[in-house]
């Protein structure tokens, strides 16, 4: 019989964290709480195989949750991670995601979709599917001067190795996969990010923005990566 699965609570505010750990095991999860990044860091890179999700705060001692989730990304690419903090603003967000997040809550929080976004993080991301992709998936690509292997998170551009965040990789399979289709801000929003498609966030923008930087010839002149006014995104493999 499988064991349920580890949540591992990266939060600071001891009461916080006494109550989330409490609804989760209330829920049939396995729940550690730590009130530090480093001592974070320490259980997963000693537990590679232990824990199925972080749920991290932004706001820690010694070291910031950005970049326990910038550290966290250096060894495992796949394990989901939500951000729950009391930073709001547009930037905040983005900068989440950019460091490798799957989804932000933003405190005060409501316990039901925070139990709802823990379950479609451990549905989707569960150890079983982060082994192998589902049937149909596309594996590898390549375009251009890029080779990408979306089971290993290889990618090269030119040749020379490219690092990629797990939600850059998501956002670039997403895109091969619609090749040539207009993808509107809402759909990426509500099938990448997990967000409402009303959302007013520029993290779409942004981040087309660092595809274009890594695999654009001259990403002021996209030919790939193109933004279809009003409309939203469009990829194409071979412009000609």
């Amino acid at each position: 019989m499988n064991s349920p699965p580890h949540i591992l609570v990266v939060e600071d505010e001891e009461h916080l964290a006494t109550g989330i750990k409490y609804n989760l095991v209330a829920e049939g999860y396995r729940a550690t709480a730590v009130g530090d990044g480093r001592t974070a860091l320490a259980i997963l890179e000693d537990q590679p195989e232990g824990i199925d999700l972080v749920v991290l705060d932004l706001m820690l001692p010694g070291m910031s949750g950005y970049a326990v989730c910038e550290a966290i990304r250096e060894f495992d690419m796949d394990l989901p991670i939500l951000i729950l903090t009391a930073r709001t603003l547009t930037e905040d967000r983005t900068r989440g995601f950019e460091a490798g997040a799957n989804q932000y809550l933003a405190k005060p929080f409501d316990l039901d979709e925070f139990l709802a976004r823990v379950k479609n993080l451990l549905t989707f991301h569960s150890r079983d599917r982060r082994r192998a992709l589902p049937a149909g998936t596309i594996r590898e690509f390549e375009f251009a001067r890029a080779k990408i292997n979306f089971e290993t998170f290889e990618v090269s551009v030119a040749g020379e190795p490219v690092r990629m965040t797990q939600l850059e990789m998501s956002l670039l399979r997403y895109f091969i996969e619609n090749e040539g289709r207009v993808i509107s801000r809402r759909e990426l929003l509500e099938k990448i990010w997990n967000l409402p498609g009303d959302l007013n966030t520029r993290a779409p923008d942004q981040f087309i923005r660092r595809l274009r930087k890594t695999f654009e010839p001259d990403p002021a002149a996209p030919k790939h990566f193109l933004t279809i006014r009003d409309a939203g995104y469009r990829f194409l493999a071979k412009p000609e």
